[in-house]
C-alpha cells in the first residue's frame, strides 16, 4: 500500500489529498465490511468483548481481530494496486496491452465498447437531469422518485436504441470481429524503470524482514 501510494504520488503526478480523497471510499467500505469478520458467534462468553444477542454471544477474539487485520490489509493493497492502474494508465493503453497479451479479440471490443458507452449513458444521464431539474421534476420527494423512474426508464429504451444503431454501422464496415484503434507508443525511461522496480524490491525486502 505504502509502495502504491508513493508510485502514485510521486511518478503518477497525484497529490497526496487526492489519493487519498479516491482512497477514503474503498477504506470506508472495508472498515464497514470488516466488523463482520470481527465478530464470531457461540453459546457462551469467551472474547475480548462480548455481545449478548437474542441468546447468541457475539465475541470478539484476539484470532478474530488477527484475521480480521490480515484480510483488511491484503484487500487494501489489492484496492491500492488497482487505483494506481487506474489513476495512471489511460484505458486504451491498458487494453492496447492486453492485445498484446494475446487477450480474445471479443474481450478486447467489449471492453473497448463498455468503455465507451460508459460516457455515452452519463451524457444521456446528465441532460436527462438537466431537462427534468428545468421543469421542477425534483421539488419535493414524490415528484423526485417519479422523475429519477423516468429518467431511467428513458435511458434504459436510449441505450438499447444506441446499441442497435452503433451495431448497425459496425456491420455496415463488414465487422466481424477486432475493433482497431491508433495507438501511441510510449516511451519508458531508465530513471522510471529503476526507480519502480527499486521501490518494489525495497517494500518486498521490507515485508519479509518484518516480523
Amino acid at each position: 500500500m505504502i509502495t502504491m501510494l508513493i508510485l502514485a504520488v510521486c511518478a503518477g503526478g497525484l497529490s497526496l489529498s487526492q489519493y487519498a480523497h479516491i482512497l477514503s471510499r474503498p477504506v470506508l467500505f472495508l472498515c464497514i465490511a470488516s466488523l463482520a469478520l470481527l465478530f464470531e458467534v457461540s453459546a457462551e462468553a469467551t472474547g475480548i468483548l462480548n455481545l449478548n444477542i437474542f441468546g447468541f454471544w457475539f465475541n470478539v477474539t484476539a484470532h478474530t481481530q488477527a484475521q480480521t487485520a490480515l484480510i483488511v490489509c491484503r484487500a487494501l493493497g489489492a484496492v491500492s494496486c488497482l487505483l494506481l492502474l487506474g489513476l495512471t494508465t489511460p484505458m486504451p493503453d491498458i487494453i492496447g496491452i492486453l492485445r498484446r497479451l494475446r487477450c480474445p479479440d471479443i474481450v478486447i471490443d467489449l471492453m473497448y465498447l463498455i468503455y465507451r458507452y460508459i460516457f455515452i449513458l452519463l451524457s444521456l444521464h446528465h441532460q436527462m437531469h438537466a431537462a427534468a431539474k428545468s421543469r421542477l421534476g425534483f421539488r419535493d420527494y414524490r415528484t423526485s422518485l417519479r422523475s429519477t423512474g423516468s429518467i431511467y426508464s428513458k435511458l434504459l429504451a436510449r441505450s438499447y436504441q444506441i446499441g442497435s444503431k452503433n451495431f448497425d454501422a459496425m456491420e455496415s464496415r463488414c465487422y466481424d470481429t477486432g475493433i482497431r484503434f491508433l495507438e501511441h507508443p510510449k516511451s519508458l525511461t531508465t530513471a522510471q524503470l529503476s526507480f519502480s522496480l527499486g521501490l518494489i524490491l525495497a517494500s518486498l525486502c521490507i515485508s519479509l524482514l518484518a516480523p
